[in-house]
C-alpha cells in the first residue's frame, strides 16, 4: 500500500496502481525550461485555431451552448466525423463514434476497458509515454515490440507475432508515430490486422496525426475487422491541444460498452467545444494544408541540418512533426538533453519514450524556421567538445 510520507505515522491511502510509474519525461524537461529557451521539446503546434472556429466558440456560449452533452457527443458533431471517417471505413455510422476529451481520454477508456489483471498489451518502443503506463494501472503485463532504425522506425508484422501467446489482449499501433515520425505503409496494417483476427487480439491505434503527413497517404487500422478501436483527436488537426476534444471510432458493441465507462469517468464532452469543432468540420480545410506544408519546410531544415552535425543520425520522418536522431557521443540521452537545456534549446531524451529511445534525442519541429535554425546552431555548438564513440 502506498503511503503518505512526512506524517508522525504512515497512513495508507493510496492504492498502488501508481507505483512504479514515473512522471512524464517529455514534461520532465518541459517544466525545467525558461521562457528564454527556444522550444523542440514538447508536441504540440505552433499555430492557432482557424479563426472561423474561435468564432464558432464564442458564439456557442453565447447562444447557450453551455449545457450537459449527449454522453456520445453531439449527434451532429458525431456525423460530420462519420463523413471525414468514410475515406478508411465506408460503412461507419454514428454508432461507431464517441466524442471524447482528447485521445487521452480515449486511450485511458480503451484501457479500462479491455486490460485485466494477467493481459498483456504489446506496444511500441520507442513509443508514445502513455502505453506503458496504462497496462500497468490496469494490472496487466506491458510487452514491447520494437522500432528500428534499420526498419524506419516502422513495426515488422512477424516480429509482433513471435510475442504473441495466449495472454495477449491488446496491440497498439501508433501511425504517424510519436516519437518517430514513421508512417505504416499499406501492407505493415494489413499484417498487424491478420494476427489480430487471428488470435481474437483487439487494436488499440492512436491515429491523432492522419492528417500530418508529407507523402503519400495515411493507412488506417479501420476496416473490415471489428475489434479495432480508432482513436483520434482534433488537437493536431485544427491546433488545439489546450482544448482537449477528440473521438473514437469502433464497433457500435464496443462504443456503446466505453460509452458506460465514460459516463462514470466525465460525464460528456464540453458541448461549446463540441459546436466549435462541428464548424471547423463543415467549415474551409486549407488551414490543415497550409499548415502540414509548414511541417513539411520545417521537417527538411531540421533533418538536413542535424544530419551535417558530426555525431547525429537523423532519418526523414514520413509523418507528424517529429525527428529522432540517434547520436554517437559518450553521454547518455537524459545528459545530453539537460546540456542542450542548459545551452538554451528544449529537447526531449530519447529513453523517455522507451528503452530503445537510449541514445536518441526527440526534436519537435512545431517551432518557426528561424528559430529551428537558432536552435540547431545552439545543438551544434553544444556537441562540439564532446567526446564520440
Amino acid at each position: 500500500m502506498s503511503v503518505i510520507e512526512g506524517q508522525e505515522e504512515e497512513i495508507d491511502v493510496f492504492s498502488t496502481r501508481l507505483d512504479g510509474i514515473e512522471k512524464s519525461g517529455i514534461r520532465k524537461i518541459f517544466g525545467m525550461a525558461d521562457e528564454k529557451s527556444i522550444h523542440l521539446g514538447i508536441g504540440e503546434p505552433d499555430f492557432n485555431p482557424p479563426p472561423h472556429i474561435a468564432v464558432a466558440l464564442k458564439e456557442a456560449v453565447d447562444a447557450g451552448y453551455n449545457k450537459y452533452s449527449p454522453i456520445l457527443g453531439l449527434p451532429e458533431l458525431r456525423e460530420a466525423i462519420v463523413e471525414r471517417m468514410k475515406r478508411y471505413k465506408s460503412d461507419i455510422t454514428m454508432d461507431n463514434v464517441m466524442v471524447t476529451m482528447g485521445a487521452s481520454s480515449g486511450l485511458a477508456l480503451s484501457s479500462m476497458a479491455f486490460y485485466e489483471p494477467g493481459d498483456e498489451i504489446l506496444f511500441p518502443d520507442p513509443g508514445f509515454v502513455f502505453y506503458k503506463p496504462h497496462s500497468m494501472i490496469y494490472r496487466a503485463k506491458p510487452v514491447c515490440y520494437a522500432l528500428k532504425h534499420e526498419h524506419g522506425y516502422v513495426p515488422q508484422p512477424d516480429e509482433i507475432n513471435e510475442l504473441v501467446t495466449e495472454k495477449t489482449k491488446a496491440i497498439i499501433v501508433n501511425s504517424p508515430s510519436n516519437p518517430c515520425g514513421s508512417a505504416f505503409p499499406k501492407e505493415v496494417v494489413r499484417g498487424i490486422i491478420e494476427i489480430a483476427e487471428d488470435n481474437n487480439i483487439v487494436i488499440i491505434s492512436d491515429e491523432v496525426y492522419d492528417e500530418i503527413i508529407y507523402e503519400g497517404e495515411h493507412h488506417s487500422f479501420l476496416g473490415d475487422y471489428e475489434n479495432v478501436v480508432c482513436l483520434n483527436s482534433f488537437s493536431k488537426t485544427f491546433a488545439m491541444t489546450g482544448w482537449r476534444i477528440g473521438y473514437m471510432v469502433s464497433s457500435p458493441d464496443i462504443i456503446e460498452h466505453i460509452s458506460r465507462l465514460q459516463y462514470y469517468a466525465i460525464a460528456c464532452p464540453s458541448t461549446p467545444l463540441e459546436r466549435a469543432v462541428l464548424a471547423g468540420l463543415h467549415g474551409p480545410l486549407d488551414f490543415i494544408q497550409d499548415m502540414v506544408q509548414a511541417f513539411r519546410r520545417r521537417r527538411d531544415v531540421i533533418v538536413d541540418r542535424l544530419n551535417n552535425i558530426d555525431g547525429f543520425d537523423c532519418l526523414k520522418p514520413h509523418g507528424a512533426f517529429y525527428v529522432f536522431p540517434s547520436y554517437d557521443f559518450k553521454i547518455n540521452d537524459t545528459d545530453l538533453a539537460i546540456h542542450f537545456l542548459e545551452a538554451g534549446v528544449v529537447s526531449t531524451y530519447g529513453s523517455a519514450f522507451g528503452k530503445r529511445g537510449q541514445g536518441h534525442i526527440r526534436f519537435s519541429y512545431a517551432n518557426s524556421v528561424e528559430n529551428i535554425e537558432k536552435g540547431m546552431d545552439i545543438v551544434s555548438d553544444a556537441v562540439a567538445d564532446l567526446e564520440r564513440n
